[in-house]
């Protein structure tokens, strides 16, 4: 026996909303076969979780466009910041500048490895704290530190940060087009779950084949069983 499955996606939902539409409209009002009421609030959903969707990828496709330049910026701010401190610390292995001064950047003494700049919360956190930290040594007297400079150092971060805030704008937009999309999905689903239960009312005194193949015009959707699949294959 077929079985009747509700629309689990959103464009799924839309195109039963829309079929039931297009239908009820293309029939005389007598020969709906579901309340006017249900095709008026079936119109005016339609048209709020259409425009809902829209500007949901709107919004996602605005995200993952800026986020491919995003990542470019991240890439080369990560790039001078984990150099300028290697050639800090060899600066210091050297004996060049003195192990006291890493403190300056929040570095550790008596060690040589780079911190941890695998997020871009710690790259932002890092270099900050680098950037500080040279102009703080140079303020002391030290000898500024070349290829890269700091200066070159503080262009990119300060263009990978302000990426970075507006990559969080642009996230936190598309989260809330979202929510705001969800709102629709349960009022969505009740229209649906009436105009298909008014269908199948309508023609329950059919045949099965002739009940369903009158219901599919309007939208609803039936499947096979898994066994009931086979056997008719076979």
């Amino acid at each position: 026996m077929p079985y009747r499955r509700l629309p689990n996606t959103n464009k799924a939902r839309l195109r039963a909303l829309r079929k039931a539409i297009e239908m009820g409209k293309s029939i005389p009002y007598n020969d709906i076969p579901f309340p006017t009421e249900l095709l008026r609030e079936a119109e005016s959903r339609y048209r709020l979780f259409r425009n809902a969707l829209e500007y949901y990828n709107q919004c996602l496709t605005n995200q993952a466009q800026s986020n491919r330049k995003h990542q470019e910026k991240a890439k080369k701010a990560k790039l001078y910041i984990s150099h300028f401190i290697q050639v800090l610390n060899l600066s210091v292995i050297r004996e060049e500048i003195k192990s006291s001064v890493k403190s300056l950047y929040g570095l550790e003494e008596n060690t040589h490895t780079l911190p941890d700049l695998s997020s871009e919360s710690s790259l932002l956190d890092w270099g900050k704290k680098i950037i500080e930290g040279e102009e703080l040594r140079m303020l002391e007297g030290g000898t500024p530190i070349y290829n890269p400079t700091i200066a070159k150092v503080k262009v990119l971060y300060n263009i990978f940060e302000e990426s970075y805030w507006v990559q969080k704008n642009l996230q936190r937009i598309t989260q809330q087009s979202l929510d705001q999309l969800s709102e629709h999905i349960p009022e969505s689903d009740t229209i649906i779950l009436n105009i298909w239960d008014a269908i199948e009312d309508k023609y329950k005194n059919l045949s099965k084949e002739e009940s369903m193949v009158n219901c599919q015009k309007f939208g609803v959707v039936y499947y096979f069983r898994k066994k009931k699949t086979e056997k008719a294959k076979e």
